[in-house]
């Protein structure tokens, strides 16, 4: 059993103000993987203060100095990388295969694309008599979910100390065992005192204490639309910068002209990928009305091919996180049920064989409406939605229909398709089944948030714009 009950304060590992023993869960097994402390308001004074200390010399810093610190963590992540892995499966039930793949290796992306990016970030900019320069904005509350532990912490953290800044981070407390070993990664690689800096707890505690505290500079957060909102409300006295990264409910539209074997495979097994966990799921699949009787034996097909069991073996997809958030999935699948959704593979309860962890069958809906709320509330599970459309304007009128705008998917001839993307209103589209790009902005539109992380566009969340008028001698007066 692992026991983190210490954190991480001006570069060294302390005892919390007031002990708040706090038991993790494995979401395989249900049983108590580790303990953690729970921290105070108390606890986040000490960290701010840390942080504060600590930026007026490490915003000073070079670049050099900069690309070298993240070059030296690169090489300490390697070390630790499967340590990192395997704390993930521990805590939030990510498949072993799955946390050595893309959970833990999207944390080095990240430190690698900081590296490139930070080498030739236009931080100064002379525009005629006048300089533009970025400076690092400050002190920076890190607040992160459990879904993707150690990548939304890299996405993060990498960005804020390429731009110079400070920061405490509050990583989930249902899943805090790999930014433990990312703490432990960042002191050995030596990051000066004060500049990172953990506290562990809740939100109304210690996310609260971190996002209205009067010497946070910026608060950085992912999580739930609804706590979100909360994050803005306690940021707003202090009128600091809040980077938001929140709920989705993404649409994937299938064209006329597309694949549809291909795409409705595709995109039912991408759902299904992390145990439909990912924000950025594809989780509304539009089909037009003609196809859509093959389209539902395409998906349970797909479905059916997803294999669910415990992270050590070779499931295609573990557990969910929690029994409360088992409690909400199955609950909308029952609402689907009763709402007259035609389900045509999974539903309610364990899958056959798994009485114990919390795992849900691989569920697919079809002649979905938009009023029902398996259209309409993020499900976080792996459930999807199958919804059929009559022309393309109504299927972009669908895609469109929703408070989110994190992601979308568009399958189809590539003109098409690009043509299409250009009117969906979300902050990523996917063309024909499109991996992943470091380097491009990730964020939304409308509730699924405010700013965007990855690449050049996260380094700018971390940095105010000055401007030095008369950095530059007119030319007319040298004349």
């Amino acid at each position: 059993m692992r026991d983190y009950l210490n954190f991480y304060i001006d570069g060294t590992w302390v005892g919390p103000v007031t002990p708040q023993p706090f038991e993790v869960i494995n979401p395989a097994t249900e049983s108590v993987a580790g303990r953690i402390n729970l921290g105070s308001a108390g606890d986040v004074d000490k960290a701010v203060a840390a942080a504060k200390r600590a930026f007026a010399s490490f915003s000073s810093t070079s670049r050099a100095d900069r690309i070298e610190l993240l070059q030296n963590i690169i090489a300490e992540y390697k070390r630790r990388y499967a340590d990192i892995a395997a704390a993930i499966t521990e805590e939030m039930g990510a498949p072993a295969w799955l946390a050595q793949q893309a959970q833990a290796g999207s944390a080095l992306a990240h430190l690698k694309t900081g590296v490139e990016v930070l080498k030739n970030y236009p931080f100064d900019e002379v525009r005629g008599t006048t300089l533009i320069t970025q400076e690092p904005i400050g002190v920076c509350a890190l607040i992160t979910p459990w879904n993707w532990p150690v990548n939304q912490i890299a996405c993060k953290v990498v960005p804020a100390l390429a731009a110079g800044c400070t920061m405490v981070l509050k990583p989930s407390e249902i899943a805090p065992f790999s930014a433990y070993i990312w703490t432990e990664v960042l002191h050995a690689a030596g990051v000066p005192a004060g500049v990172f800096n953990l506290v562990n707890g809740d939100g109304p505690t210690v996310g609260v204490a971190l996002s209205s505290h009067p010497d946070v500079d910026m608060v950085s957060f992912t999580g739930s639309t609804r706590a979100g909102i909360e994050v803005a409300r306690n940021a707003a006295p202090t009128v600091k910068r809040v980077a938001q990264e929140l709920g989705g409910k993404s649409p994937n539209i299938i064209l006329e002209d597309a694949d549809l074997e291909a795409a409705v495979t595709s995109g039912v097994l991408q759902m299904m990928n992390n145990s439909g966990q990912s924000c950025n799921a594809p989780s509304r699949m539009l089909v037009p009305a003609a196809r859509m009787d093959e389209a539902k034996a395409i998906a349970r097909n797909a479905a059916e091919s997803v294999t669910v069991g415990r992270p050590d073996g070779n499931a295609t997809i573990g557990p969910v996180i929690s029994e409360t958030q088992w409690n909400k999935i199955q609950g909308l699948i029952q609402s689907g049920i009763d709402e007259g959704a035609t389900l045509v593979v999974g539903g309610p309860g364990r899958p056959e064989g798994l009485d114990r962890g919390y795992y849900v069958k691989p569920t697919v809906f079809a002649d979905v409406t938009p009023g029902m709320a398996i259209a309409r509330d993020e499900i976080f599970g792996p459930v999807l939605a199958m919804m059929s459309y009559d022309g393309e304007e109504q299927a972009i009128e669908l895609a469109n229909d929703t408070i989110y705008g994190l992601a979308a998917y568009v399958q189809g001839e590539a003109d098409h398709a690009r043509a299409v993307a250009r009117k969906i209103r979300a902050g990523r589209v996917h063309l024909n089944g499109s991996g992943g790009d470091m380097a491009a902005p990730f964020g939304g539109y409308k509730q699924s948030g405010n700013g965007r992380e990855w690449g050049d566009h996260g380094f700018r969340e971390f940095l105010e714009t000055k401007a030095v008028l008369g950095w530059e001698a007119a030319q007319q007066a040298a004349e």
